[in-house]
This record gives C-alpha cells, structure tokens and sequence, in this order.
C-alpha cells in the first residue's frame, strides 16, 4: 500500500488556535472531520490516518512549534518509512493573496521558519510543499504581529469555503499525483 505523510504546520494550544499561521493545522481538521477521525497526541505529534483508494494517509500536526517542525517530519517519515516524495508540508505563505492555494514538487523556503527548520533537517528542497495565502496587508515590522493574528471576519466568511477546497487538494494529491493536483488547484 502506497503511504502519504501530510504535515500540516502550526503551533500547539489555544493561544494560536485560530492564527493565520495555523493554516497548516486547520486544514488537516477540516479533513479528519470529513473523515471522521480524531488526533491522537504520539511522538512530536497529534496523528490521524486513515486509508482511501488503496493508499494510507497519514496527518500530522507537530507538536515541537513552528521553528523545530523538521524534527517531527524527519521521524514520521521513517517511522512510517514514507518516500520524500509522498511528503507534503502544509503552510501559510504571506506572499499569496488570502486563500490562494499553491502546491509545488519542490523549492525554498521563502523565509518561513518551520520550512526552513524542515529543510535543514531533511537536507533538501525537494519535497512537496501546500502553501496557503494569508496576504501580506501589514504594516512594515508588524509581519510576527499579523502572521499570529486571527482572521479577520470577512476572511473568516471566507475560509470554509478555502478549508474544503484545500481538504480536496490533499486527496488528490494522493490519488492523482501532484502533476494532476497542481493543475486542478493551483491559483484557485
């Protein structure tokens, strides 16, 4: 059976529950409430998996914070003995306008931090990475400010909608391939 790790990049607790920087967090629930399954606290995790279509997938939310995020993918990924290629990062991208979805095979980190702590870790660029767009409408020096914000009430209307679509994005990047994904979801 074909494995799939999805990490969806956050920080633990209420604090930062509903934070712009949490989208990696919120779309794995909207996904495990689609299916029907619960986080299980495990090893620098809260897991869920569940298996679809001949392939087991599995969620991650990494309990380490933001900044030391490669430590949880490195683990699940041999735990689970996971090809790299069958890794995809969930994140927020404050490049994007809000609720822009990009999934690409490979690149930087573009200066997000769990992005950066991942490639260190895993020594590579050349995984799949799910950004999110939470814009960038803030004031010069204000982007820690903005980034662990919640979502503005317009955006709040706005995000089931994203959440839903986004949900879509990871099932099919399991069962059509991300060259079919990217060209279903990307910019929509």
């Amino acid at each position: 059976m074909k494995k799939f790790l999805i990490v969806g990049l956050g920080n633990p607790g209420p604090k930062y529950e509903n934070t712009r920087h949490n989208i990696g967090f919120k779309i794995l629930d909207t996904l495990a409430d689609k299916k029907e399954l619960s986080f299980e606290a495990d090893r620098y995790a809260d897991k869920a998996e569940f298996n679809f279509k001949g392939k087991k997938i599995v969620l991650i939310k990494p309990s380490t914070f933001m900044n030391l995020s490669g430590k949880a993918v490195r683990y699940w990924l041999e735990k689970e003995n996971i090809a790299i290629q069958n890794l995809m990062v969930i994140t927020d991208d404050l490049n994007l306008p809000f609720g822009t979805l990009r999934l690409k095979g490979k690149g930087s980190h573009g200066g997000h931090n769990g992005l950066k702590h991942i490639q260190d870790i895993l020594q590579t660029t050349a995984y799949p990475k799910f950004r999110f767009g939470i814009s960038d409408e803030f004031s010069k020096g204000q982007q820690i400010d903005y980034v662990l914000s919640e979502w503005t009430p317009e955006e709040q209307d706005k995000l089931k909608e994203r959440l839903d679509t986004s949900s879509d994005l990871i099932i099919s990047f399991a069962t059509a391939g991300i060259h079919n994904t990217m060209n279903s979801f990307n910019g929509k």
